[in-house]
């Protein structure tokens, strides 16, 4: 696990580490392939992948339909995956118009699409951003320069254990000419959690 260790994450992970020593004295789990696996997982896990399926749903107006119909079985199209876990996780995309903005968090830890998104940001674990940006969007959102007008609806999803949430940003203006490729090279990861425009 990354992060501080102190406080409610020392906890966590003691609670993990505890789980995987029982694990291998049960002769249920190697520890040495649980850590190959671990690493395969997170070499593939970058917001590269959120960035290429962020491209192909606007470029392709179908590919976004079944993007936001059923995030998980649409990410497979572009070769990422909800995987990587004991359990597969539903990916339930939401998207950025003109009048609605979306932000994504998880108020109990920290639950997040690592497989699109890589590794969480530290302030997206941090208990200030998990409590304040469901009270208080807006000033969260200015806090990383980013100021929607007063007439935009903001909704605050949260993160569960099964279900994960990523952003479909708004297509930036003047983008007709650019292909797939030069069109992720504009998502950031911050915007696929919304808390940046793209």
């Amino acid at each position: 696990m990354s992060g501080d260790h102190t406080g409610e994450n020392a906890a966590l992970a003691a609670r993990v580490r505890h789980v995987e020593a029982l694990l291998e004295a049960r002769g249920l789990v190697d520890a040495q392939e649980l850590d190959r696996a671990l690493e395969a997982f997170l070499a593939r896990a970058s917001p590269d992948n959120g960035a290429r399926v962020v491209a192909r749903a606007w470029l392709d107006p179908a590919y976004r339909a079944r993007l936001l119909a059923d995030g998980a079985a649409a990410v497979t199209e572009v070769g990422a995956t909800m995987g990587g876990g004991l359990q597969d996780q539903r990916l339930k995309v939401v998207e950025n118009t003109a009048t609605s903005h979306n932000v994504v968090v998880c108020t109990l830890c920290s639950c997040y699409p690592v497989a699109l998104l890589g590794p969480s940001p530290t302030w997206y674990k941090s208990e200030s951003y998990r409590s304040r940006v469901v009270r208080d969007p807006r000033s969260v959102l200015a806090e990383f320069d980013f100021h929607l007008p007063p007439d935009v609806d903001i909704t605050v999803w949260d993160a569960t254990a099964e279900t994960r949430f990523m952003v479909l940003p708004v297509r930036p203006a003047d983008t007709d000419s650019l292909d797939e490729r030069a069109l992720a090279d504009l998502v950031t990861r911050n915007g696929l959690i919304g808390v940046a425009p793209v």
